[in-house]
């Protein structure tokens, strides 16, 4: 899934007033090497410029729109949609303070706009400057006051700020305008949690859960209340439930191994600590719980590994260095167990649980002077235990805050200080966009690429190739590869991209009159420029080079592959603005065939042609292309891949299975996730 900020219509007003103000006067121009030079900027085709930008967002190549919309922003710096757009991309990059920078220079230019403040509002959250997100959200509200979005967002400021009035108030007018909106019920449980009336959160998470049983955040928040209370089983099925409808979150495994726990469920509770861990492997109580319940169990060695790296994120956290002392003494690694007692002893000295175990090290190791004095001291801490207290014996179910640091609870299980609730931000841009790839898709062309394959499965394929192979030997070209992944660029790379595209423009505009083979080689620079305009996603360029190549050229197979890709690549971008790229995929459709016509024994054109078949739901056309790029070679993992899930889509599930897992078989781990998913 591609982002969907550029695929929807709330942008189109936003584009739709920029452009109808250009059309008067912008002229023809097409775009080469002076669109990058400082000295043309009153040349440049802003708009041109905003939409690659935009387009290298769509294929979050974040640092190169950087790129594209500072030259936008160079030329025309009077117009607001540039300053939004990298705006955007820095926010996809973590960067919200120049995000927030960037939407602030663009509601200068234009105040008029709500994703303007929408966009500063999110980033503001980022910073938690909650009380500024508020003024945001509510200048949005002005233009648009039909946001459910931005009502959200400022209700769940509100909170942050322990403004309850006021979100209560606010959460009235919302839930009077969207009476069945689940998520509003479930914000008003959170305030009522904050406020200490758990009844009426109870309450209001079970009107939510009526209005929307399959959100797993409010299970969550309904188990949140009964790990308050105590209810180890009630909260054990509500997580459950959560854990269904959201299987990635750790922390719904952390509680709910904390409720597995307390009714001596310890496999069970083991079990999600480690499912926990696989999705936040930094997770804090995850690695400390599960290292007290592996030395509860007899497992120290794999306890001793939990502490060791909790030490790694708290070095003096004395609570696990006390049970790595603990786990280490009892597997015979004294030395290491004295050093962490004493470390803990040097912060508490009259901590004579730990003096009177370093003393047994120090005698099991002959060290007699040093265990004496361990036990002289224990000796007269217990002659006036009086000053000191007792060390109660304790339950193995009872726990203690993160925070509390009292050494007499070190094998307690960790809880944390308070059970937050997880704020759902309601945005077009929340979380980033690979995150947000949660469907099965098809795997992407192959076409030609400056760089290298990213992925180890295509290293060797350029060189296997005849038609690059021949390419190649030529003098004076860069070295072309296979790809099928779009090469990530950043700014260095970039600008290198920048050069070398104005170099092929400078020699493209010699004159070739003087040398009969001049023009000749005006052509094939064309060709290499269209390569290199691919690199920096400047797919209409590319076309435009590459169409030029070709008159010359027509039967170019290397051109046509290319174009094909260009366009593709072009029509996805297309699409997600809701233009109709019908007529566009036919001519891909139309130059791969072409290409195949002068090179029948080409796998990755059959692969191609058989991808852009599926991607057109025309399965059968698809699976007989993928049979053809097989059997010209069998080890190309993608061509199983895409053959697998056109398989699958035509409701042949045992032969789309066994393509899949062909494709595992040959390198293509992510295969067997979605064999998982159908075996289901």
């Amino acid at each position: 899934m591609k982002s969907e900020e550029f695929a929807t219509a709330r942008h189109k007003p936003m584009c739709t007033v920029l452009y109808g103000r250009l059309l008067l006067c912008v002229l023809f121009f097409t775009l080469h090497s002076s669109l990058f030079t400082s000295t043309c900027f009153a040349q440049f085709n802003t708009d041109r410029l905003v939409m690659i930008g935009r387009s290298a967002l769509y294929y979050e190549d974040y640092v190169l729109s950087i790129q594209y919309f500072n030259q936008a922003i160079a030329a025309k710096p009077y117009l607001y949609e540039p300053w939004f757009f990298r705006a955007v991309a820095k926010y996809y990059l973590d960067d919200f303070a120049g995000a927030e920078a960037d939407c602030t220079e663009a509601i200068d230019r234009n105040p008029y706009i709500v994703n303007l403040y929408e966009l500063r509002g999110l980033t503001r959250i980022q910073q938690k400057k909650y009380k500024d997100a508020i003024g945001d959200y509510t200048k949005a509200l002005k233009y648009d006051p039909e946001g459910q979005n931005l009502w959200h967002n400022r209700i769940l400021c509100r909170i942050q700020e322990k403004d309850y009035d006021k979100a209560h108030l606010e959460l009235d007018t919302m839930l009077t305008r969207w009476s069945q909106y689940a998520r509003g019920y479930s914000m008003r449980a959170e305030i009522y949690m904050m406020q200490k009336d758990t009844t009426s959160a109870v309450e209001a998470l079970e009107r939510s859960l009526e209005l929307d049983p399959y959100d797993g955040a409010i299970w969550a928040e309904r188990a949140v209340i009964s790990l308050s209370r105590s209810e180890w089983k009630e909260s054990e099925e509500y997580l459950s439930k959560a854990i269904h409808l959201l299987p990635k979150q750790a922390n719904n495994y952390i509680n709910r191994a904390l409720a597995r726990y307390n009714q001596n469920n310890l496999r069970g509770a083991m079990a999600d600590y480690d499912v926990a861990l696989d999705f936040d492997p930094n997770n804090f109580l995850g690695h400390y719980n599960r290292g007290l319940l592996r030395a509860q169990v007899g497992d120290d060695n794999r306890a001793i590994l939990d502490f060791d790296f909790v030490l790694k994120l708290e070095p003096e956290n004395l609570m696990a260095l006390y049970n790595r002392a603990t786990l280490l003494d009892k597997t015979g690694d004294l030395r290491g167990a004295i050093r962490d007692y004493t470390k803990v002893i040097d912060q508490y000295p009259n901590f004579w649980t730990g003096l009177q175990s370093r003393a047994s090290c120090y005698r099991r190791l002959g060290m007699t002077k040093q265990a004496d004095a361990d036990e002289f001291r224990v000796y007269k801490a217990q002659l006036y235990k009086h000053l000191y207290g007792t060390q109660p014996r304790l339950s193995k179910k009872q726990m203690r805050k993160r925070s509390d640091d009292d050494l007499e609870k070190y094998n307690q299980i960790v809880v944390a200080d308070e059970q937050e609730m997880e704020h759902e931000y309601k945005s077009e841009y929340r979380g980033r966009v690979q995150n947000r790839k949660v469907q099965i898709e098809l795997l992407p062309l192959y076409g030609l690429s400056l760089s290298p394959q990213r992925s180890a499965l295509d290293t060797q394929r350029s060189t296997l190739n005849p038609l690059i192979e021949a390419y190649n030997q030529q003098r004076g070209v860069r070295k072309l590869y296979l790809s099928n992944t779009q090469t990530t660029l950043d700014e260095t790379q970039t600008n290198n991209y920048f050069a070398y595209i104005d170099s092929l423009s400078v020699a493209i505009t010699q004159p070739s009159t003087l040398n009969p083979q001049r023009s000749t080689l005006n052509t094939q620079l064309y060709f290499q420029r269209a390569i290199a305009y691919a690199e920096i996603q400047n797919f209409d360029s590319a076309i435009d080079d590459l169409t030029t190549y070709l008159q010359t050229d027509t039967a170019s197979v290397l051109a046509l592959w290319q174009r094909a890709v260009c366009q593709a690549k072009a029509n996805d971008f297309n699409a997600a603005q809701g233009t109709d790229v019908s007529m566009k995929t036919a001519s891909v459709i139309g130059d791969l065939t072409e290409a195949i016509g002068h090179s029948q024994q080409n796998a990755y054109l059959y692969y191609n042609r058989g991808t852009m078949y599926a991607r057109r739901a025309d399965y059968e056309r698809a699976i007989s292309d993928f049979n053809s790029a097989i059997e010209l070679d069998p080890t190309l993992a993608e061509a199983w891949y895409n053959r697998g899930l056109s398989q699958l889509y035509s409701n042949r599930q045992q032969e789309g299975i066994s393509d899949l897992s062909k494709a595992g078989e040959l390198g293509l781990y992510t295969a067997y996730s979605v064999i998982k998913k159908y075996r289901k």
